[in-house]
């Protein structure tokens, strides 16, 4: 049977011309990337700088965590796993590697199912690290295989900090935790991790295989001579064609009669992907014991690795390559979790003008009111009429010389004021409710997560009335008080007698009420009594405080709205903006 690092040809590398010549250090362009921005690869970052690019990074990963999506708009779910993949990558490999550039590299072994990872691992470590069989899927808990002095580094670093470490695979232990095992086999400076399939039936092991992926610093891909064009093979390699990843391939499972159509129809369907000139390995089909491939079949990966682990400034690069290769991904990743976010908060834009539109309506309504005489009825029309009619009107306004002690107002005065307070506040707190059925009806055509927080907003809350009385006996009395400074009355009059400011502001209301044409209102009394002039001036700074301490009332309820909208995880205006201004900021940083 003959080995892969045996087949020549020029479509094919061979694994003793990657290994030892200078194919192992790839221009980034090679690697189906581009040039990375930034600091050069293969400098040290100085240390002033690396503070600035983790001040930058910890703000992305503060404005990233503090997203909430809220409304469930078309590409929510794509838009929630992308914010935790950014924050998983940030803080499971971005942050510690930055932080540790010079720590052991992290070499992830992925691949579809079936393909042989584990197989593979255990070959390399020459020990039986991760199970093997022909049950699929069969790694569900993450395998690390490490050299002993790099133990402490992956058992206790920051790198994958997440997931809980473990001595030995258990049952329970599950997709969330993570095997660490050491063995002298595998060289110092570099790490094995073996991950779920790609394209696992279980969910959880397909999610957490691209974790791994995130936080690898070089990816080794393992496919089969009989599986190397299906999807999830091309789905894994344009991923890290987009991350800008150092990448290996591992083909595995090749038949030596077939080996050269294989190989050369391989290679050309990665050529023309653009990423010919990645390092390839070959493994023919052999005879697997005890979970291990014979050794010879895998000398030219092991001499790769060696090559990494002696020369740390390859190995170096190869991490900052793919390190870069993730900061360069946040220029579309970011953004594009940022345009998703302006869906959201254009959604609760218009949401939120849904209340501004009813309560603006409801205070319109409510200035018709007042303009059109139609706050003058029932029990405020019988109390004027009572009052005029029985000549309390006339005795409560009746001249008194200058220094007469002022009389108690009569009990109709008392009712009267009474009633029309009583009256504005069923008309806004009546305008109050419809605003508040429209907001709901709006909301719950819009979408089902409107009709969801919309639920018992449907009417004022219980604070209204109250609120409502006060403000309008507020109001009542500051009237009674412009009357009073304002209120001059005729000149020739004014020198002779003083008039009751309480009754007089009553009756100023009744013809502020009452539209122009009321019959019966005392429109010429209170012009004969102000003059012209002082009845514009004292009408147009009554309503307009009026006007301003019902907008007060309305915009409390609705607060109510907004209080509710941000319950439920709806961005404001601001929170783009600020993930926009992280990643500008990163970028200034690197």
């Amino acid at each position: 049977m003959s080995r892969g690092s045996d087949v020549r040809g020029d479509e094919v590398s061979r694994g003793s011309d990657v290994a030892g010549g200078d194919e192992v250090t790839k221009k980034p362009e090679q690697a189906g990337g581009q040039e990375p921005a930034g600091q050069a690869v293969g400098e040290e970052l100085p240390a002033e700088a690396a503070e600035t690019l983790m001040s930058a990074l910890g703000t992305l990963r503060e404005s990233i965590a503090d997203l909430r999506f809220g409304l469930d708009l078309p590409g929510v779910e794509e838009a929630r796993q992308a914010q935790a993949d950014l924050l998983a990558q940030l803080e499971g490999y971005v942050l510690p590697r930055v932080r540790t550039s010079t720590a052991p590299a992290l070499i992830v072994v992925a691949g579809s199912t079936g393909a042989g990872k584990s197989t593979l691992v255990n070959t390399l470590a020459e020990k039986t690290v991760s199970r093997t069989g022909v049950r699929r899927p069969t790694t569900g808990t993450p395998v690390l295989a490490c050299h002993p002095d790099d133990r402490e580094w992956f058992a206790e670093g920051e790198l994958l900090g997440g997931l809980r470490r473990l001595d030995a695979p258990t049952p329970d232990a599950g997709p969330d935790g993570l095997v660490v095992v050491s063995t002298e086999k595998l060289p110092q400076g570099v790490a094995l991790l073996d991950t779920p399939d790609i394209d696992s039936v279980v969910e959880e092991h397909h999610d957490v295989a691209h974790r791994m992926l995130d936080a690898a610093d070089l990816w080794i891909f393992v496919t089969t001579a009989a599986r190397y064009a299906d999807a999830p093979a091309w789905s894994l390699l344009r991923l890290a064609k987009e991350r800008g990843a150092r990448l290996a391939i591992v083909l595995s499972r090749v038949q030596p009669r077939s080996a050269d159509v294989v190989l050369k129809h391989f290679v050309r369907m990665l050529t023309e992907y653009g990423m010919g000139d990645i390092d390839r390995f070959v493994i023919n089909e052999a005879k697997v014991t005890d979970g291990r491939l014979p050794d010879s079949e895998v000398t030219e990966l092991r001499l790769w690795l060696a090559e990494l682990s002696v020369d740390e400034e390859r190995r170096a690069q190869a991490v900052r390559e793919t390190l870069n290769g993730v900061l360069n991904s946040f220029r579309t990743r970011v953004p594009a979790l940022a345009k998703h976010l302006e869906g959201q908060v254009a959604f609760r834009t218009e949401l939120r003008g849904d209340v501004e539109a009813a309560f603006r309506g409801a205070l319109m309504e409510i200035d018709k009111a007042y303009k059109n005489g139609s706050l003058l009825h029932g029990e405020v029309l019988a109390r004027w009429q009572d009052f005029a009619g029985s000549g309390d009107l006339m005795r409560s306004l009746q001249l008194r010389r200058r220094g007469k002690a002022a009389k108690q107002a009569p009990e109709r005065v008392l009712a009267f004021k009474a009633a029309i307070r009583t009256g504005l506040e069923s008309v806004i707190v009546a305008a109050a409710n419809r605003a508040c059925e429209e907001v709901v009806a709006r909301w719950r055509h819009r979408s089902e997560l409107g009709a969801k927080i919309s639920d018992g907003l449907d009417t004022p809350s219980d604070d209204l009335i109250r609120h409502t009385g006060r403000a309008i006996a507020s109001w009542q009395d500051h009237l009674g008080e412009l009357v009073r400074t304002e209120g001059v009355a005729k000149r020739s009059v004014s020198k002779l007698v003083s008039f009751d400011h309480d009754s007089l502001a009553l009756i100023f209301m009744v013809a502020m009420f009452s539209g122009s044409n009321g019959e019966g209102v005392p429109h010429r009394l209170v012009n004969a009594l102000l003059g012209a002039e002082s009845l514009r001036g004292i009408g147009a700074k009554a309503l307009s405080d009026l006007r301003a301490r019902i907008g007060m009332l309305f915009d409390e309820e609705a607060m109510r709205y907004g209080k509710a909208l941000d319950s439920a995880g709806i961005p404001d205006e601001s929170v783009a903006t600020r993930l926009y201004q992280a990643t500008y900021n990163l970028e200034v940083a690197r």
